[in-house]
């Protein structure tokens, strides 16, 4: 960087300087001529009266100065990155994208891997709640998962035990938020299988249906996965054993 190019790049910074003052005692006056004007508007009808060919002059002056500073302003700019290293500040800014880019997807992928994870559901078994949010109660049901939207985030599911008679009788279909589906463990994998401790609040399956209702883990036994016990009435039911499949 020689001594010339410093000199050009302080002559016109102390350039801006300059303009910006003049702009600013200019846009002062013009302010005084303002207030004068709106105190006593009948001061134009007066003869010999010039107020409005000076606020004319004022308003040229400060466009010429802006015009000034835009061209003074270009000037510099393009000094400065005439002396900037290009390559290296391009790299600097493909770097600064890439990392904005990692970080963009570090906190997205857990969302998006949920998403994947969802639509790999297709087929799966799963406990759904059928009824909207704010029932007064609630109904679940064991149903197949037929497709996931990762638009809508909305699951498509079947219930495929036939409905009663005055409901039609045939396979009943629903679209369901996330929140309304929860998976079952894997059977071929024990680390996805929850510890379900006494007290714990679970779904059970009423015997013989695709249907859930809530229970209190009452004991947990090692041949068997859990022992619940209904929300009401003293009835205890020793669901799925270990080896089991669900109904």
């Amino acid at each position: 960087m020689s001594s010339f190019d410093i000199d050009g790049i302080l002559g016109n910074t102390k350039e801006l300087d300059r303009l910006r003052k003049e702009q600013e005692v200019v846009v002062l006056e013009i302010n005084k001529m303002h207030k004068k004007l709106l105190a006593t508007p009948k001061v134009v009808e007066k003869p010999g009266d010039n107020s409005l060919s000076k606020l004319k002059h004022l308003y040229t002056q400060a466009k010429q100065l802006s015009e000034d500073e835009v061209s003074v302003s270009t000037t510099l700019l393009g000094q400065l990155e005439t002396l900037l290293p290009g390559p290296v500040q391009q790299r600097r800014k493909i770097d600064k994208k890439r990392m904005k880019a990692d970080s963009d997807n570090a906190r997205s992928s857990p969302a998006m891997r949920n998403l994947e994870a969802c639509a790999n559901m297709k087929d799966e078994q799963v406990a759904a709640r059928v009824t909207p949010d704010g029932a007064e109660k609630d109904e679940w049901f064991i149903v197949k998962v037929i497709h996931f939207d990762k638009e809508t985030k909305l699951f498509e599911v079947l219930d495929e035990e036939p409905g009663d008679e005055d409901e039609g009788g045939g396979q009943r279909k629903y679209k369901l938020p996330m929140s309304a589906i929860i998976s079952f463990p894997k059977r071929n994998d024990p680390s996805t299988v929850p510890e379900f401790l006494p007290g714990r609040r679970v779904l059970a399956v009423y015997p013989g249906t695709t249907a859930l209702y809530r229970a209190t883990v009452v004991n947990s036994h090692r041949k068997l996965l859990v022992g619940i016990r209904r929300r009401r009435g003293r009835r205890v039911l020793d669901i799925a054993p270990e080896n089991s499949t669900l109904p």
